[in-house]
């Protein structure tokens, strides 16, 4: 665990920095030119440390915290969104209401922030047009959290929609059910069976139940 403590702009770049030294070199998924780059984009890493510390709640004595995973990349900050922000809203158009406006005028001045209410569209930008999983943007325990999803399951054999859902359960739910997954992906019901029945061939996924009680568990997990 390393604190860091000092001025927001110091922070931030310190912040980045450990992000550095603790996340790998992975072979970059351009066809022609194999070079290695960061396993996650930093453009969207720093975004997210920016809108950790400037939307924060600074009466709480929380901190502003990253963890790193094998598989994923969180940012958590106290105080939860203000009303009528949903983490949901947070994907599409939505307004900027910044808990510390002055702060966030600040940030916007020196740059730091580069478009008001475009934060978390830009990490989702750079997320996807770096191969990656959709991020999630959740509440819980008082505070906001953005997670960023690494390349643990991009591999060739599997499309976009099975890699969204193995990190997706990796990361929060470890059993999900056909409906679930249709309206975690927003696809008809005979794509989603589709889908589940080729992760349990390739082994990713283990069928439990049956009729209408079947449900699906990471391989290995025992609910």
């Amino acid at each position: 665990m390393k604190v860091l403590g000092d001025a927001i702009t110091v922070q931030i770049e310190e912040a980045v920095k450990f992000v550095l030294s603790n996340i790998r070199l992975v072979p970059s998924l351009d066809q022609i030119q194999r070079e290695e780059q960061w396993e996650y984009p930093l453009p969207a890493v720093r975004e997210a440390i920016v809108n950790a510390l400037v939307h924060r709640d600074y009466s709480s004595s929380a901190n502003v915290q990253i963890s790193i995973f094998d598989d994923r990349l969180e940012v958590r900050n106290p105080g939860l969104l203000p009303e009528p922000l949903t983490p949901e809203a947070l994907k599409g158009t939505h307004p900027s209401i910044p808990r510390n406006p002055l702060m966030a005028k600040a940030m916007f001045l020196w740059k730091y922030i580069e478009q008001w209410g475009r934060g978390t569209n830009r990490i989702m930008e750079q997320c996807l047009g770096y191969g990656l999983p959709e991020p999630t943007f959740l509440e819980e325990l008082g505070g906001f959290v953005a997670v960023l999803y690494g390349r643990r399951y991009l591999v060739e054999e599997l499309n976009q929609r099975q890699r969204q859902l193995l990190a997706h359960m990796e990361a929060k739910a470890k059993e999900i059910t056909r409906s679930q997954y249709q309206k975690l992906v927003n696809i008809p019901d005979r794509t989603a069976r589709m889908d589940l029945e080729d992760l349990v061939k390739r082994g990713y996924l283990q069928r439990l139940g049956r009729g209408k009680n079947v449900k699906y568990v990471l391989r290995g997990f025992s609910p």
